[in-house]
C-alpha cells in the first residue's frame, strides 16, 4: 500500500514515514500544502496522513480542493483539540482525526481501518477459500498453516485481495507498491506473482494478458 505523509515538522515526518515503511508501506512525503496537493492529485494513494497547520496551504484547504476530484482516505493530524476544528475537518471530507501527540501504533491501526473500509472490507481478515490474510498482523495462512511471504509479495497479495473480483492493472500495482523514489525493474511484478502462486497455489491469481491480474470471486 502507498501512503502520502504531508507534515512540515521534519522530525515527526521522518518518524511517521519510517514507522510506516517498517510496516511495509510505500511512503511519499511532502513538507508543505502545495507539494502535498500536487502529489495527492498526481498519484492514487491508498491513504493520506495530513497535518492541519502547513506552510503555503493549510490542511483544510488542501483537503477541500482534493475532495473535488478524489475520494482518497484522509487521516488528519492536528495539535488543536477543539471540537470546532475536528468538525471542520470532518465536514470538509476527512475520514478520521488524530490529535498530537499520538502513538504510532494508533496511527497505524487507524490507517489500516481507513484503507480496508475504502476497499469495502471492514473486517481485518480476508478469506479466499482456505487462504486467510490478516491485514492487521500481515500474516497469511493456507489451510491453517503459516505461509512466509516477503514484504512486497504480501503487499501485492493484499492489493489483489482487497480488489477481489476486479482487474488490477500493472500500472495500479506499481502505483500502490512502490514510492516515488523507487526505480525497480519492470519485471518485478511478474516475479512476485510467480512466487505467490508457488507458495499459495497457481490458480489463486489469474493473468489477463496485456491488462493485469485478478483474484476471481
Amino acid at each position: 500500500m502507498r501512503v502520502l505523509v504531508v507534515e512540515d515538522e521534519p522530525d515527526l515526518q521522518r518518524v511517521v514515514a519510517m514507522a510506516l515503511r517498517e510496516e511495509d508501506y510505500a511512503v511519499d512525503t511532502a513538507d508543505d500544502g502545495e507539494d502535498g496537493l500536487y502529489k495527492s492529485q498526481t498519484w492514487d494513494y491508498d491513504a493520506i496522513v495530513l497535518d492541519v497547520m502547513l506552510p503555503k496551504r493549510d490542511g483544510w484547504s488542501l483537503l477541500e480542493t482534493l475532495r473535488k476530484t478524489k475520494p482518497t482516505p484522509v487521516l488528519m493530524l492536528t495539535a488543536r483539540d477543539a471540537v470546532p476544528d475536528r468538525v471542520r475537518g470532518l465536514d470538509l471530507g476527512a475520514d478520521d482525526y488524530l490529535v498530537k501527540p499520538f502513538e504510532l501504533a494508533e496511527l497505524s491501526a487507524r490507517l489500516r481501518a481507513l484503507i480496508r473500509r475504502s476497499k469495502g472490507q471492514p473486517r481485518p481478515v480476508l478469506d479466499i477459500g482456505e487462504i486467510r490474510i490478516d491485514t492487521a498482523s500481515k500474516q497469511v495462512t493456507n489451510g491453517g498453516r503459516a505461509v512466509a511471504l516477503t514484504a512486497k509479495e504480501y503487499s501485492l497479495l493484499e492489493i489483489l485481495a482487497l480488489h477481489r473480483g476486479t482487474l488490477v492493472t500493472r500500472t495500479m500495482i506499481y502505483d500502490h507498491l512502490f514510492d516515488e523514489n523507487d526505480d525497480s525493474l519492470s519485471n518485478l511484478v511478474d516475479v512476485y506473482v510467480s512466487n505467490i502462486r508457488r507458495k499459495l497455489g497457481h490458480d489463486l491469481i489469474t493473468t489477463r494478458r496485456g491488462q493485469g491480474y485478478i483474484i476471481e470471486e
